[in-house]
Parts: structure tokens; C-alpha cells; sequence
């Protein structure tokens, strides 16, 4: 067991955590959850006694091996394969001495030490790991110099993985992987022998390969059993109950005071009196637990559409070498309304097809036809450098409306959500996901009718990661999406397509078909293509069945995400109501304004109730024909 017993923790003069208390059972694959800047990876720190404690300690059993990612990449002539074998120190330094041993009795106590650790299977396990992380055995025997930061990053996370640790600590382990390797780290973690502390703030990562959540919220650390959506849940209910005791809580305290205020002075009521003052002492106040959500995300919707398609693809080539095209023989159409998602192992093409589409590279062969007054816009995974620093979100918008009046520059800065000071803070003391709130805004600021988004949710905690899921179901126009979250292409994506083998195609299945073949990929029960026990024609029928299916539900759950769209501009609408009708001396003001806002409103909330049972309906029908498939 790792037990945390009453800690306080001080960054930079800052109070992360506050006199916070948890046992963490031995063997438990724990997420730590919490808003950005609320000290996880702090907490980290202390784990590993890089941070001092404030107060109280941290016990974890006796020699128990901590590991977690390096945070120096290897870049070493070593190849892939020698780096990850040599994260395990015992059987490295056992072989080691193995080969100068010369002592009949230590070379057998060594051999079999080594066969108790599995030390001859290792190779073997190695690969593996680092083929489910996207490398190939080619790969594999290559330096680690000749790879990139992003990869290299892999090789460090193969490696603490390969080492299997008593308590492996894991700081947003998919942030350098693709969809294909978070798949299979989603599997190899929820199957992980030891204990596991894993921030991350990918939702189906933490539903899927956690039994626990330890959320940091308010400086303290509460535990709770089951994934992250049991545990949303969960919360949820406890924050309604709350509310209620609070209630309860203050009706009562008020009837307390009332009654010492009125029997305070009368000698026969004086000692209830005193009593009550020591129960009202003594009524601890249950703590507001505030809300998760995250501010709106706004995406500027086009004028107006244009009519489909918007673009079409026939026999295109792209690529960045003349003559040597990274993707060939495409031939596609973009619709005005599609949500399209882009799969494929990192290296294939993704990012290559997205610049084509957004037009910053031209295509090598093939003909592109776009729509007459198409706006594209493309925001790439890596853009936040190209934020300034010292400049301020009005700095940046005003760059691009030179000769508009400042109240209008800071009325589009609010539209991003950066209004009053907001706006004229630096970029520098934003948070990740500021930054990503604001370069959505700039990217999308002209109203485009395509949006491509390459990675979009880097940098942003779960609640910015469902308002992100919010503004695409909203927007009008098409999506192209490339990401590692499966929570976001499983609620966005209505089309996958597949870059792989040089070229794009539309894919025969749907997130989960794609799972099992990433994961039948890197297993090597499926070197022979049927690790599902079924035939070459059997699972191809299935495709073909799959794909009869997404077919014959596309209009329906087309029509259920126009629902849902439609019920949150309704939200949306009426919260802005809400505001007018708070303002002060409005009905003293002008009576006749309030009574056309409030008329409005009841209006609008009709409508809503209206909106809700259509989506309901629509919803249950959906459901009802998934069962009948």
C-alpha cells in the first residue's frame, strides 16, 4: 500500500495540497485527475522525494522500485531494442557478470536468477513493447539518434514500461503517441501487474485501464473506485446532495441565530441562548465544490454554406520532394457538413493530407477541385509556438483586423473568451489550454467552412477537452479531425478514413473494429491475421456488414447531432437571457425591455423542452435499431 498521510505541499510559495490524506491499495492502477495547475505532477515530485513535504509523509513499501519516463529522451548511437533491454538493470548487470564470471557456483546462481526473471524472453518482450508504441523491427535496430524528440520519447516510455516498476508513475503518457499507440497502451495498462499512478486527462485512457481515480481538487485528494466516468458520475451525485445539506445547513443555522438574537437578553432564556452560540460554533460549513466545467469554446461559424461537395479529390498525388510522393492515388470528396477522422500510425501521412486540404503545400499530380469562396482553416498540432510570448490575445487579434476600432478588436478577443483584462494578459501566463482556446479562434476567425484540427486536444484537462467536443457538434460546417483521443473522434467523427500504404481511403469499420486491429497488429498471436479465430472472408463479410450499418444509421445520427447542436445554441441563448435579465435596475429601468426579454425567454425555454424530446426520441430510436443490427 502507498499511503499519502496528511501532506502539504508548497511550490513557489504557492499551496498545492493542504493537510490531504489517501491510501492507495498495492496493486492498483490509479488516474489522477484534476484541473491544469493543481499541483499533480508536483505530487509526482514528492513521490520520488525530488519535493521536500510541508507536513506530514509519504510511505511506500520498502524497497519497491519507482520508475517513470526519463525526462532526457535517449539519443544515443545505442539501437532501440538495446535501450529499452538495458531499462532493467538486474538482468543487464546479471549478464554482464555472467561473461566475465569464472566461479562454477556464482555462473549457476546467475543462470538461474536469471531464467526466475525471465531474462531470456526478454528480446522477446521488447519488441513487443516497443512495436505497440509504432515501431517496426526495422525500427528497432536503428540508433536512437536517428529519431526525433517525439520518438525518442516513445523509446524512453518502452523502456520504464519494459522495466516494469512496483509503482510506475506515468505524467500524460500519450501526449508523444499517435491513436495506434494509445490503443495499445490503453490494453497494456489495464493488463499492467504492479501499481500503476497515471495522470492523464484522456478519458478513455482513464476508463479504460484504471480502477481508481484519485481526483486533486481545492488542495485536497479524495479516492474513488471504478473509471472516469463512474466517477463523474459519482461526483456528480455527491455535489447534489451537498447542495442540499448546505441548504438544510444554513436554514438551520439562521433559525440558531434567530433565536440567540431574540433570547439573548431575557435571563431565562440565556443559557439556551449560550448553547446555541456553541452549536452554531461548532457547525462546520460544508465546502462549495465549485463546478469542473471549462469556459465555452467558440468556433465562428461560415456566413453560409456552400453546396456539397466542397472539395474533390481525383488520382491526387502530394508530397513535399518533387517526384517522390508521400500519398498517391487519391480520389475523395468533402462534403459541407462531414466530420471526417483521420486514422494511421504517426509517419504516414496525416499531417501530409491535412496540409493538402488547408492548401499549404500543392498536389504533385491528380486534380483538385475546390467550391467557389471555400474558407479552410487548419490548426497543426505544433502552432502554439507560434504564439508571441510578450503579446497579448487583443495584440494578436488586432494583427488581424489592422484598421478596426479597439471596442470592436475586444469584442471578437471576448468571443474567444478572452474579455476585460483577460485580453491584455500575455501569452507567456496563459495556461496550455488558453493558448489552445485562442489559436482555435484565430485559426477558425474568418468563419471557415472546413475546419482541419491536428491534434486539437494537446494541452487541454478534460472539462476544455468536452467544451472543444461541444463547439465541433455546434459548427455548421465540415471537420477534419486527426487526434489521439478516442473520447473525441467517437463523439465527432461521423466518417473514418484510412492513411496507410501510401495512399487515403474511406475505412470499413468503426473505432472498435479499429482497436482490435491495432491491438491484432502487435499481438503475436496474430502474425498468422486470425487472432480472432475467424477466417479471411468471415471477417471481411463482417466489414462489409459493418459498413451496411454505419450507412443505414448515418441519416439518423446526423439528425441526433442537429439535435444536439440546436438544444446547446438554445443553452446558450437563454444564459445569455439570463445575464440581461440580472442586470441591475433593469425593471426599474425600462419595465418594457424586461418584459420582452422575459417573454423571449419563456419563449425559448418552450422551444428547449421542444428540442429535447425530438433529440430523446431520436436518440431511443438510434439505440433501438443498433439493438436490432
Amino acid at each position: 500500500m502507498i499511503s499519502l498521510d496528511d501532506i502539504s505541499l508548497r511550490l513557489a510559495g504557492r499551496l498545492l495540497i493542504d493537510h490531504a490524506s489517501v491510501a492507495i491499495p498495492e496493486g492498483a492502477r490509479v488516474g489522477l485527475v484534476g484541473r491544469n495547475g493543481t499541483g499533480k505532477t508536483t505530487l509526482f515530485r514528492a513521490i520520488t522525494g525530488e519535493l521536500s513535504l510541508e507536513t506530514g509523509q509519504i510511505r511506500v513499501p520498502t524497497r519497491a522500485r519507482i520508475g517513470q519516463v526519463a525526462q532526457e529522451a535517449p539519443a544515443g548511437p545505442e539501437t532501440l531494442i538495446e535501450v529499452v533491454l538495458a531499462a532493467d538493470k538486474e538482468r543487464a548487470a546479471l549478464i554482464k557478470e555472467s561473461a566475465a564470471a569464472t566461479d562454477p557456483a556464482r555462473i549457476a546462481e546467475i543462470e538461474t536468477r536469471l531464467a526466475d526473471i525471465g531474462a531470456h524472453a526478454a528480446p522477446a518482450r521488447a519488441a513487443r513493447i516497443l512495436a505497440g508504441l509504432g515501431f517496426n523491427e526495422e525500427a528497432q535496430a536503428r540508433p536512437c539518434a536517428e529519431f526525433s524528440g517525439g520518438w525518442r520519447m516513445r523509446v524512453a516510455l518502452a523502456a520504464i514500461l519494459f522495466a516494469e516498476p512496483d509503482l510506475l508513475l506515468l505524467d500524460e503518457p500519450t501526449n508523444y503517441l499517435d491513436l495506434e499507440g494509445t490503443l495499445w497502451l490503453q490494453d497494456y495498462l489495464a493488463h499492467y501487474p504492479r501499481t500503476v499512478l497515471l495522470i492523464s486527462h484522456d478519458r478513455e485512457l482513464l476508463n479504460s485501464s484504471v480502477g481508481f481515480i484519485l481526483h486533486l481538487d481545492r488542495q485536497k485528494l479524495s479516492l474513488w473506485r471504478g473509471g472516469y466516468d463512474s466517477f463523474d458520475r459519482q461526483r456528480q451525485e455527491k455535489l447534489v446532495l451537498d447542495a442540499k445539506q448546505r441548504m438544510k445547513q444554513e436554514a438551520k443555522r439562521k433559525h440558531m441565530e434567530a433565536f440567540v438574537e431574540r433570547f439573548r437578553a431575557k435571563a431565562s432564556k440565556a443559557r439556551q441562548a449560550q448553547s446555541r452560540l456553541k452549536a452554531l460554533a461548532k457547525l462546520a460549513p460544508i465546502a462549495d465544490a465549485g463546478s469542473d466545467e471549462a469556459a465555452a469554446i467558440s468556433i465562428r461559424h461560415p456566413e453560409r454554406l456552400l453546396s456539397p461537395p466542397i472539395i474533390t479529390l481525383d488520382g491526387v498525388m502530394a508530397g513535399y520532394d518533387p517526384g517522390k510522393p508521400i500519398l498517391r492515388n487519391m480520389t475523395l470528396r468533402i462534403d459541407h457538413d462531414d466530420r471526417i477522422a483521420l486514422l494511421g500510425p504517426n509517419g504516414n501521412g496525416k499531417s501530409t493530407f491535412a496540409k493538402l486540404v488547408a492548401e499549404r503545400i500543392a498536389p504533385q499530380g491528380g486534380r483538385v477541385v475546390r467550391a467557389s469562396g471555400l474558407e479552410v482553416a487548419y490548426l497543426a498540432q505544433h502552432q502554439l509556438d507560434e504564439l508571441v510570448a510578450e503579446e497579448s490575445a487583443f495584440d494578436h487579434v488586432r494583427r488581424l483586423m489592422p484598421d478596426a476600432p479597439e471596442a470592436k478588436v475586444r469584442s471578437r478577443a471576448a468571443e474567444m473568451g478572452f474579455s476585460g483584462a483577460a485580453a491584455n494578459t500575455r501569452i507567456a501566463s496563459l495556461s496550455g489550454g488558453e493558448k489552445a482556446r485562442l489559436l482555435l479562434g484565430l485559426a477558425a476567425f474568418h468563419g471557415p467552412h472546413l475546419l482541419i484540427l491536428d491534434e486539437p486536444t494537446n494541452h487541454l484537462d478534460i472539462a476544455a477537452r468536452q467544451a472543444l467536443v461541444e463547439a465541433i457538434s455546434a459548427f455548421p460546417g465540415a471537420v477534419i479531425l486527426i487526434s489521439h483521443d478516442a473520447t473525441l473522434l467517437d463523439a465527432c467523427a461521423e466518417r473514418l478514413w484510412l492513411v496507410s500504404g501510401g495512399t487515403v481511403k474511406p475505412y470499413d469499420g468503426d473505432l472498435e473494429d479499429y482497436r482490435r486491429l491495432v491491438l491484432a497488429r502487435t499481438d503475436p498471436s496474430a502474425g498468422n491475421g486470425k487472432a480472432d479465430g475467424r477466417s479471411d472472408n468471415d471477417r471481411a463479410e463482417a466489414r462489409r456488414l459493418a459498413a451496411e450499418k454505419r450507412a443505414e444509421l448515418g441519416p439518423l445520427r446526423k439528425r441526433i447531432k442537429d439535435a444536439e447542436a440546436g438544444i446547446v445554441k438554445l443553452e446558450r441563448e437563454i444564459a445569455a437571457l439570463d445575464e440581461k435579465l440580472a442586470a441591475p435596475g433593469l425593471y426599474e429601468r425600462s419595465p418594457a425591455e424586461a418584459a420582452r426579454l422575459s417573454k423571449a425567454r419563456a419563449e425559448l425555454s418552450v422551444t428547449l423542452v421542444e428540442a429535447e424530446e425530438v433529440w430523446l426520441e431520436l436518440s431511443a430510436s438510434y439505440e433501438e435499431a443498433q439493438a436490432a443490427g
